[in-house]
């Protein structure tokens, strides 16, 4: 095995060699994993895939839907990934990297439809727009740059802008409902959003992978010890939680994808690579409706600003969901805290996860987070009715009676040393190699299950770097991911050519097989609507 760049000589030890070895080993059975998994054996079937998850179903922690937001984040909305600089001036580059590597998402699922691995793409995906909505004249003034920033790029070419209330109310009716008139309000809209239940989705995916003999899964299975043998292999000891037995299973490439808990299990795996990481646990709470007046009044994700001080992971917005073959609108977050590190896991996780190596680290993240602790402990002291208010921000004539609170998943928050600087809290998603590429985990939160094809790539081209230079490999990610390569702001009319063919196959808004180009319905529709800024 190659030391830096990837598995040399991965192919050659097949699992027709003299001794069984598996292939991948996939820990956790979630939309990372699904996604990995898939992938792989689309590049190469007869490799021996096994999935070993802790529960008894796949997708049942983060990648359930009820228990992550289901937005496809694409930066048409979220204002944290247009962050302002000192001056004032919006930045866009996190957008533009959220918004390509969505679309790689999108072309991936596209895909599995064409080829009639996933037959319905709408127990998955489906078009609900996204938009950002501010109050106050700082926000809207704040909204307006965001929107001239994005409108310089292609890639935003369907986004519109208004602070009319009239044309805001004809996007989503109870954002204006009985609101003071008086109130500076302004709203952005992009119809080429999508709600995507990821939980959903990693079923299809499981059920993709389990159609070829070379992939195992076992639930009900929890990975207790990971071992680097001298030949660079991994010994992995698992349990059967059903009857306590205990077995080995030795693989070639170990991908640590188990949400939560794939810090422990990265720390259990020794590499050196694991000592600068440590984590810290935030849950959600949000409010949840079905009542069917107000699901059929809001189609829409409605994204806010975060409260100043506040941490971007607490940006507030107002959700149209599908789930479990409904349609509900939910509204939050609501930050709570407990130290598991899974919904389903234990109070000791947190207390687990402290080792001499990030002791230090993690004591200088907790001495310099005061704001993200205020911002907690303000969201454990509110009460159902501090909850409703907030609700009220965005649909003034809510009722107490027709929503209740639901608690959402756990996410670990990376806490990480840095050579020469204090520790940080890093609120994205990072992957971890081991230094000869044959074991990873993926560490941290949001975008996440969005952009997790782009996370599959770069992980496939830092671990089979050597297959992935193959003509057999580039092919085959062409054909699944026509854009790979290529930078869509930079190519403006591959960006609207794939945005037209993905929504066509996901069974998106019809109106985008038209003949008419994106941006000439931009064109036609917009001038109301920036009227309103002059």
């Amino acid at each position: 095995m190659s030391n830096v760049t990837g598995q040399k000589g991965f192919s050659q030890l097949s699992s027709n060699a003299a001794e069984k070895l598996v292939d991948v080993v996939l820990i956790g059975g979630g939309i990372m994993s699904a996604t990995l998994g898939t992938f792989i054996q689309q590049l190469e079937p007869n490799w021996t895939i096994n999935m070993f998850e802790r529960l008894d179903k796949v997708a049942e922690e983060s990648s359930n839907g009820w228990n992550n937001a289901g937005t496809g984040h694409s930066s048409l909305a979220e204002s944290n990934y247009t962050p302002q600089t000192s001056d004032g001036e919006v930045t866009m580059g996190k957008a533009l990297e959220i918004y390509e590597q969505f679309q790689l998402s999108r072309q991936f699922w596209a895909y599995l439809v064409e080829q009639g691995l996933i037959r319905d793409p709408s127990t998955f995906i489906n078009s609900v727009p996204h938009m950002s909505f501010v109050t106050g004249e700082n926000n809207v003034d704040f909204l307006r740059k965001r929107y001239q920033t994005l409108r310089s790029s292609p890639l935003f070419d369907g986004m519109v802008y208004s602070e009319d209330r009239e044309q805001i109310k004809s996007w989503a009716p109870l954002l204006i409902q009985d609101r003071d008139e008086t109130q500076p309000i302004a709203a952005t809209r992009s119809r080429f959003g999508t709600d995507v239940n990821f939980g959903a989705l990693t079923h299809h995916m499981v059920d993709i992978l389990n159609q070829n003999e070379n992939f195992t899964l076992n639930t009900k299975h929890e990975v207790k010890t990971l071992h680097r043998q001298s030949d660079g292999t991994w010994k992995i000891t698992v349990k059967n939680l059903d009857n306590n037995s205990v077995r080995t299973v030795h693989t070639k490439y170990v991908f640590i994808g188990a949400g939560g808990a794939s810090l422990t299990l990265l720390q259990k795996s020794g590499i050196p690579e694991s000592r600068q990481y440590g984590g810290f646990p935030v849950g959600g709470q949000f409010l949840v409706t079905e009542n069917p007046e107000i699901v059929k009044l809001h189609r829409a994700k409605v994204y806010g600003k975060a409260a100043v001080g506040a941490p971007p992971m607490s940006v507030p917005h107002m959700d149209t969901r599908f789930i479990d073959c409904k349609e509900v609108v939910l509204f939050g977050p609501f930050a709570s805290f407990s130290s598991k590190f899974l919904k389903q896991g234990s109070l000791l996780d947190l207390f687990g996860s402290v080792t001499p190596s990030n002791l230090i680290p993690m004591t200088q993240v907790g001495l310099k987070s005061f704001d993200l602790i205020k911002y907690l402990v303000g969201e454990l002291l509110q009460s159902n009715e501090d909850r409703m208010k907030a609700l009220r921000e965005f649909f003034p004539t809510a009722k107490s009676e027709d929503w209740s609170l639901w608690q959402a998943g756990q996410r670990v928050q990376i806490i990480k040393k840095v050579a020469g600087k204090n520790a940080e809290l890093h609120l994205g998603s990072e992957l971890v190699h081991a230094a000869d590429g044959s074991l990873t985990a993926l560490l941290g939160a949001s975008p996440g299950a969005s952009v997790s094809a782009a996370v599959m790539l770069e992980l496939l081209q830092r671990c089979f770097a050597e297959q992935m230079a193959t003509e057999k490999w580039q092919q085959k990610i062409k054909q699944m991911i026509p854009s790979y390569g290529v930078t869509l702001n930079e190519h403006p009319e591959l960006n609207q050519e794939i945005l037209l063919n993905t929504s066509k196959v996901l069974k998106l808004t019809q109106d985008l097989v038209e003949v008419r180009s994106i941006k000439e319905e931009v064109e036609e529709s917009e001038q109301p609507a920036l009227a309103t800024t002059a």
